[in-house]
């Protein structure tokens, strides 16, 4: 996996500082160096079809197919207390309802395992279903029918492996399919790789105590639809020996996320490019760099709505190049939109319900193009003050509360 073009894509997707909405030409090199902390060189442009063909490159012709090639396919059953070992490079279906059974890959670093589930249903109390040891890259992939995998009670380790997940790999991790799979995790995460994540689709409920899809890389989703339930992150991408990981690239996609936490955290990067998403939690959003070039997304958060700070060595920004952006805020010290940097607003729509504050950045806030509109009124420029009700005056509408005392952007420190 070319991990460091991954970083270079996330930012050419959504790119950095703006210079105006019209598309430019791009100099990867340039963008390695920003990634690499060079604020002062960084470019900002808007979403292109050159930059939709860079995205594709980070699935592979098999990541996206969706059935498996079944010809040369062995066939195993799950089996009560029993783990099913595989150590060759193949095609494996797994059918059949078990309890205290896990599948173990353990094959060459260059095998490429394909898991394919058909009505599978296992539920274990302490030890992930699947559990990814040594590979190249593992495919798990549902044919057209309903499987389950379950863990009841808290982990035992692998060793020194803090094996936390119904379905915890070490190395790459790819799922996609046309059938559904529903995960339940009672205390760890539903799905980890220790390397990249990525789903190309298929259905999935997960409901999790942790994260409910982890990677210690990177989180790449093509397509899906996903029912998540989680008391922390709904996606969660952290690598803290690498700060270039991290990132979450969304394609495409229906999400219906409800989140302890994060709804979606990236170390560095979140980029979404598509999809449908609909987001509780206490923060909806958050990475070094939020990029949204399209989609639409609903969030409803008890914090931040999109929430930019400072985790990995780039500069910290959100950007709008497009789709339709809606997020209702809670009472309280709340933020809609929050950057410890930049806001750049280029396009697309943001519709924005926020008792307190609208937007809070530290350094700039640029409005290039697009609709913004706050508590039911749209606005030509990114706001410097509290447009309509709030924590320190009436519910007197967007019209009699200009320039009454409160904050709709905390940015640039306009208070």
């Amino acid at each position: 996996m070319k991990k460091t073009m991954l970083l270079t894509m996330g930012m050419l997707l959504g790119a950095m500082l703006l210079t105006g909405c019209a598309a430019q030409s791009v100099d990867t090199d340039m963008l390695t160096s920003s990634a690499s902390g060079d604020t002062a060189s960084a470019v900002q442009m808007s979403y292109t079809a050159e930059m939709a063909e860079a995205s594709s490159e980070l699935f592979t012709s098999r990541d996206l197919t969706q059935t498996a090639d079944l010809s040369d396919a062995q066939y195993l059953t799950a089996a009560s207390g029993e783990t099913l070992t595989i150590t060759q490079e193949g095609v494996y279906v797994l059918s059949g309802s078990a309890t205290d059974c896990t599948i173990l890959v353990n094959a060459e670093d260059s095998a490429k395992v394909q898991l394919v589930l058909d009505r599978v249903s296992i539920t274990n109390a302490d030890f992930p279903v699947i559990y990814v040891v040594s590979a190249d890259k593992v495919f798990v992939t549902t044919t057209d029918s309903e499987n389950t995998l379950s863990v009841t009670g808290s982990y035992v380790s692998d060793g020194d492996t803090n094996t936390d997940a119904v379905i915890f790999s070490k190395e790459d991790l790819t799922l996609n399919g046309t059938g559904t799979l529903s995960v339940t995790s009672a205390a760890g995460n539903g799905i980890t790789s220790k390397d990249d994540l990525k789903i190309t689709g298929g259905t999935y409920t997960i409901t999790s105590a942790l994260d409910a899809l982890e990677a210690n890389d990177n989180i790449l989703i093509a397509d899906g639809s996903f029912t998540i339930r989680t008391d922390k992150d709904g996606l969660h991408s952290e690598n803290d020996e690498d700060l270039t990981q991290g990132a979450v690239v969304i394609e495409g996609g229906t999400f219906d996320i409800t989140a302890g936490s994060d709804g979606i955290q990236g170390t560095t990067t979140v980029t979404i490019n598509g999809g449908t998403l609909d987001i509780q939690a206490a923060e909806g959003i958050e990475a070094t760099q939020v990029i949204i070039n399209d989609g639409t997304i609903s969030i409803e958060a008890t914090d931040d709505g999109i929430n930019a700070t400072a985790n990995a060595n780039l500069s910290v920004s959100v950007t709008f190049n497009g789709g339709d952006t809606t997020i209702v805020m809670a009472q309280g010290d709340t933020d809609a939109v929050d950057a410890n940097g930049s806001i750049y607003v280029n396009d697309g729509t943001i519709n924005i319900t926020a008792p307190c504050v609208s937007f809070d950045y530290d350094q700039t806030a640029e409005y290039n193009g697009g609709t913004i509109i706050i508590n039911g009124q749209q606005v030509d420029s990114i706001p410097a003050e509290m447009m309509g009700g709030g924590m320190m005056g009436g519910q007197g509408g967007f019209g009699s509360q200009m320039g009454g005392g409160h904050m709709g952007v905390r940015g640039g420190r306009m208070m």
